[in-house]
Formats: C-alpha cells, structure tokens, sequence
C-alpha cells in the first residue's frame, strides 16, 4: 500500500507541476537526492559488505499566496531505502503545513524539532556513518509538533517547537524545543553562524546544544558542544545524570574537491572519528569516500566504516 501511495503521490506532483496559477509563488517542487554508497562496515568484530542508502529522500513541496501578507506552505517528503525490496521500504520525513508572513511562520505536522534543526551544517558527515547521532541525542524528527520561528531580528532569528503528549516517542509528556539562531546555516549570505538550542523533555531528553560555524576563504571550520540527561524511560520519571559531549570538524575545498574531517566524543559514551572527500561532478552529482572510526565504552573493539558513494540531487 505504502509503494502505491507513494508512486500516485509522486505522480500527481509530476503532473501539477506543469499547471499555472495566478496566485502561487511556487506552487509545486518536486525535489529529492539519491546518496547510495558501497561500504564496509565492521561492527562488534564482524564485517559485513553493503549498497546502502543514506537518507535517500524525495518529497514535493510549495508555497500559495493567500493575500499580500499571508501565504500557505507545505511539505510532504520520504525516505527512500533503495537496498530494500519490501514494501516498507518508505520512510516518512518532514510533512507539515503552516501559514507566513510578517510574523514570521507557523507549521504543524511531523517536522525536525529546533534542537535538530539549529546544528546547520556542523555535522560534515551527516546521514553518513559518522553522523553525529550515533553519539548524541536530541536529533528528533516528530509526527506531532507545532514550530513557531521569528522573522530575522538583526541576523537572529528564534523558535520553538511544541511536542505533544500524544505522540509515540514522547514518554506520555509533553516536550519543547527551543532555539537562537544567528547568521546564515549554509555560510552563502554570511561567513558565519551561530546558534544555542535546548530540548526539555523531548523523546525523554532534557538536552542543551550550542553550535557554531564559519568560513575563511576555502577553510570552513565548525563546533559543537552538547550536555544531554535522560528524564523519561517507558513513561517513567528517570534520575540520571546529565554528560557532557563535544564535536569538532573542518572542510577545505581544492578547486571540485572538498576535503572533510570530524572528531566527536560524549562522555561515558565514546568517542568517533571520520575523514573524507566529495568530488564534485556538477552541482547536482557529486561521488566522495569516507572512513569512520568509533570507539564504545561498552565494546572491546571500534567499530569501523569504509565506504565510496555517489550522490545525485533533484
């Protein structure tokens, strides 16, 4: 059923996206990215050979002009596994709707929380094996949330993320998400960016995250540190104590190459390690390798992962 809905959803995008309106600023994107690497992946002692996707996606998205003040705006996206052949193969992403304007923007439905949403770009291996949260909490995406974000006040721009109760991850409690943001996440409109974000009670965490990013000339350097306590298990109340973590990672571009590295370590945890390079082949295409090193308090040996991967986006 999922694979039927999926392909009707993607074709009636097809075929609205060739209608005009009179009253849309984009009325319909059919976007999406396919990033499927062959990898080894060495795990507790055993090796074991994959094609796997990373976070393959596609979605469509839009935005409707309701007055001269007010617009609608909307997005449906899956992830698509592409080593999968079963029906579930799907997976829901971010699909929300919600109303802007001067006031800033207003969604409802499932959607990444504040706290997930204010890393930006620090986490230079991201839906890769050496994604940051495979050692940090708080990278939540929730089917039940409302987010409010602020327009731009001097370059900050502030929001919060309301988790009901009702949804499954939420412990039987309600969460908040809430976030300062400075600058521009992709580096493109300012060489830095900034922001502090906390999570009470969101998928039984209280999380506190500080991110910072910026960029000199071809070196683009970024930061992060995380102190995360889990207050809810099975819906009961959890006295633990709160740990500390921090991440660290570079990128430096040579003409089409980008090399990367990225160092994370959380307390009582572990620590990771990851270096790699993306070659670009066109701005849609571009084909990378990477090697992640992570080391477990609670396993005698790293886990490790090498991998050669192309990446198409749409």
């Amino acid at each position: 059923m999922m694979n039927v809905f999926c392909k009707t959803l993607l074709a009636s995008a097809l075929a609205s996206a060739t209608l005009a309106s009179a009253y849309a600023a984009e009325p319909l994107t059919v976007y999406g990215k396919l990033n499927v690497t062959a990898q080894s992946n060495d795990e507790k002692g055993d090796s074991t050979t994959t094609i796997q996707s990373n976070a393959s996606r596609f979605g469509v998205k839009g935005d409707f002009e309701l007055s001269s003040s007010l617009e609608a705006f909307y997005t449906v996206e899956y992830e698509v596994d592409t080593g999968s052949a079963t029906s579930d193969n799907f997976k829901a992403r971010n699909q929300f709707v919600g109303l802007k304007g001067a006031f800033g923007s207003f969604s409802v439905g499932r959607n990444d929380t504040l706290l997930k949403i204010s890393q930006g770009n620090v986490d230079q291996f991201n839906d890769l094996s050496g994604d940051l949260k495979s050692l940090f909490k708080g990278e939540n995406r929730l089917g039940q949330t409302a987010t409010y974000l602020t327009p731009s006040i001097g370059g900050f721009v502030f929001g919060a993320t309301y988790a009901a109760e009702g949804d499954a991850d939420q412990q039987a409690q309600d969460g908040f998400s809430l976030a300062a943001m400075y600058g521009d996440a992709k580096l493109k409109k300012s060489p830095f960016y900034a922001a502090i974000a906390y999570d009470s009670d969101v998928k039984g965490y209280k999380i506190m995250r500080a991110s910072v990013q910026g960029k000199i000339a071809d070196l683009t350097l970024g930061g992060m540190y995380q102190q995360q306590e889990q207050t809810y298990k099975n819906a009961l109340p959890v006295d633990a104590d709160s740990v500390n973590g921090y991440l660290l990672s570079a990128a430096y571009d040579i003409n089409a190459v980008t090399l990367k590295a990225q160092y994370q370590d959380m307390e009582d945890l572990g620590d990771s390690w990851s270096v790699g390079a993306d070659y670009s082949l066109g701005k849609p295409t571009k084909v990378f390798a990477f090697y992640t090193n992570r080391s477990l308090e609670a396993n005698a040996d790293d886990d490790k992962y090498i991998g050669i991967g192309l990446e198409h986006k749409f």
